[in-house]
């Protein structure tokens, strides 16, 4: 049986990791508004607590670039166009990883296809002795049965997975601080 972590969000134990929200494919993904929206939330989130983020986009050639209202928001974060579907197989983004802080020991993962890049990341992660926090209302599929399946597999394999809301709540620990106050615009 596969050990769960009930440990509450820490920013210091934190990487973001943003899994292709590209044009081409958020136009067939189910509820891709609601998608985008918290994607954007949890990379606001991420940058007022200096969170690092790593982006991908999978054959941009192919999909296009990341959607206009996420691409201005990740154009100061390292982004890297891959072909696998498991996004830490690239070397890049694997490296990117490594490098961090040894205190990161949480992969919060937002993106599409859950189903397909989302879950084969989860599992790496999971295996790299990282643990996957999955934002429910940030990933999605094609068809909606196939992210919910994703999310019961990952669940499954040990990641943590709620809403965005929780996250971020999770994230900012108190109210009244000035980082609560920063994300409250948000938030509403």
């Amino acid at each position: 049986m596969i050990d769960v972590c009930l440990d509450i969000l820490n920013p210091k134990r934190c990487c973001l990791l943003v899994i292709d929200p590209q044009e081409n494919l958020m136009k067939v993904i189910h509820k891709a508004d609601r998608v985008i929206s918290n994607i954007a939330l949890m990379i606001h989130c991420a940058k007022a607590m200096e969170i690092p983020i790593v982006a991908t986009t999978q054959y941009q050639k192919g999909l296009g670039p990341f959607v206009p209202e996420l691409a201005e928001l990740l154009a100061d974060n390292t982004c890297v166009d891959k072909i696998e579907f498991n996004s830490l197989a690239n070397d890049k983004v694997k490296q990117f990883i490594v490098d961090l802080p040894a205190a990161v020991d949480t992969l919060i993962l937002v993106g599409v296809e859950a189903h397909i890049c989302v879950y084969q990341t989860a599992v790496c992660a999971n295996k790299m002795g990282y643990r996957p926090w999955i934002v429910a209302d940030a990933i999605s599929s094609r068809k909606g049965r196939n992210a919910k399946l994703a999310l019961s597999r990952m669940e499954t394999i040990g990641a943590s997975v709620g809403p965005a809301e929780m996250a971020v709540y999770e994230l900012l620990e108190r109210a009244g601080t000035p980082m609560f106050k920063a994300m409250l615009p948000y938030l509403r």
